[in-house]
């Protein structure tokens, strides 16, 4: 059974369809809405909920069904702030800040979730692609949700299944619920924002980036070679014998490198030692990944399950095991921090 939904619902599931259509009452473009004094306070709120993302993975999103509006005005502002957080990071051209606000999202709404009665979350849960029933998952939703999840216990071949249904626990369910709605909102970032609209909103746009990468420089500190994790130091040991190494690689090293705070003519420096080396290329092949040439958007590294896919994943230690990002590698041996044997 389907299960209506109240106006406060909008505010804590601004991606659902209902929470559109409420939104689409009265609506004017982007444009005229931010010159409008909601729209000035939405944006302002829209700035508050990225910065809020922007700690990342491992920060809890502290909600509270009480600490909600459910007047129509305040939930349109909610709603609207969540659009606007939306327009933000697409015009960052940022593919880290994207990834950090749909992760805040996802686990903002699992948090507001598990505040509902059985019923009720299960039907907002069929609302966004989660057919789940009684701790039970049909297969090929299972496979899909956990395409992205290193750890072993996702396995399909670990999992119990009957009659098509994969069995998880209340727990599990709970995670993969955050998964879909993680990955369901990555898949419709970033906006195609017109350039306009994004220059309007750069003074916002390069405040938050600065507070990004502000933030990164706390979690990552000064390069460690050391600290890097066993694909990237394959890659690099790969270029130091003077082998060519694939594109996927390539991207991987720059990326990397270029995430945890290494400039352009220090990582141009590593590719010197390859037998094709090209000034040119290189410096042009740098400079697009690191968001400084082109377009101006700038990439993140390869998670470990797209290291798998292109063959250049290295399992070679125990915390290999407890990641599923090399940035995440590199954090916690930065950190001092080593895996449970």
């Amino acid at each position: 059974m389907r299960v209506s939904l109240e106006t406060k619902d909008f505010a804590k599931y601004p991606f659902l369809k209902e929470s559109q259509q409420f939104m689409l009452q009265n609506a004017e473009s982007v444009d005229q809405f931010i010159h409008s004094g909601p729209g000035r306070i939405a944006l302002k709120y829209a700035v508050e909920r990225v910065q809020h993302a922007i700690p990342g993975e491992g920060r809890s999103a502290a909600v509270s069904s009480s600490s909600l509006p459910s007047e129509n005005f305040e939930v349109r502002l909610e709603v609207s702030a969540y659009a606007l957080a939306r327009v933000l990071v697409s015009c960052t051209r940022d593919r880290a800040l994207v990834d950090r606000l749909t992760r805040f999202e996802a686990q903002r709404a699992a948090a507001f979730l598990q505040e509902e009665e059985e019923e009720k979350r299960v039907s907002i849960a069929e609302r966004i692609g989660f057919p789940i029933r009684d701790a039970l998952l049909p297969v090929t939703r299972y496979v899909e949700v956990t395409a992205g999840m290193r750890e072993e216990r996702w396995r399909l071949v670990n999992r119990e299944v009957w009659g098509g249904l994969v069995d998880v626990t209340p727990l599990e369910a709970e995670e993969l619920l955050r998964e879909q709605i993680r990955v369901a909102l990555l898949s419709q970032l970033p906006l195609d924002v017109p350039d306009s609209l994004c220059r309007e909103l750069s003074p916002y746009t390069s405040h938050i980036q600065e507070i990004f990468q502000q933030r990164m420089l706390e979690d990552f500190g000064e390069v460690n070679e050391d600290c890097f994790p066993p694909c990237m130091h394959a890659i690099l040991s790969a270029l130091s014998s003077g082998t060519n190494i694939t594109h996927p690689g390539r991207f991987a090293l720059t990326a990397f490198l270029h995430n945890i705070g290494m400039d352009s003519t220090r990582i141009i420096e590593f590719y010197t030692r390859a037998p094709d080396f090209d000034i040119s290329k290189t410096q042009y092949q740098v400079e697009h990944i690191s968001g400084r040439g082109g377009a101006g958007t700038e990439y993140t590294a390869p998670s470990c399950a797209a290291m798998r896919t292109f063959g250049i994943c290295v399992k070679s230690d125990p915390l290999c095991e407890k990641v599923n990002h090399p940035l995440s590698y590199y954090k916690l041996r930065k950190k001092g921090k080593t895996p449970v044997m």
